[in-house]
């Protein structure tokens, strides 16, 4: 099971940094070229515990649905989201946030299962995992430069 493990120090709150996180909003700029929506569950604001999101975007040049579910909830010190169905076999999704001196670390734990057994090993190897991580590091970058700015006020945290 390939394993993504991302540290990005955020000069801003922990608490900021754990919200601007689990926005649904912000998410969607973080994503803007995959033209990812969220078209169930919870669609805009905060997403929490026991709580779930469908997203449809683009990716690979193929429209596909993800659905996620908040499975753990620390309130701002982790949080877990984990796919109820889409085109993995199966992730798990670790955000965990520890205080710094001088704002805080967000760690990302992605663990993922590619679909397709061997031809997703294969996969894997030549270009989805870099390319998981390049989202990922993507989106830790928006999250970042929304918390260390008065950016993040554009973004519903309610």
């Amino acid at each position: 099971m390939p394993r993504i493990k991302l540290l990005t120090h955020i000069k801003a709150d922990k608490e900021l940094v754990f919200n601007l996180s689990r926005s649904i909003d912000l998410h969607k700029i973080s994503v803007a070229q995959t033209n990812e929506e969220a078209i169930a569950g919870v669609t805009s604001g905060l997403i929490g515990p026991n709580e779930s999101v469908t997203w449809k975007g683009k990716h690979f040049g193929v429209t596909q649905k993800l659905t996620t579910k908040i499975t753990e909830y620390n309130y701002s010190n982790n949080f877990t989201d984990e796919m109820v169905s889409g085109a993995f076999e199966s992730f798990k999704h670790q955000h965990i946030f520890t205080k710094e001196e001088n704002g805080t670390l967000m760690t990302d734990i992605f663990d993922y299962r590619s679909p397709l057994m061997f031809l997703g090993k294969i996969a894997d190897y030549l270009f989805l995992k870099r390319y998981m991580t390049k989202l990922l590091e993507e989106r830790n970058q928006i999250i970042k430069e929304f918390a260390e700015s008065d950016r993040w006020k554009e973004v519903n945290l309610d």
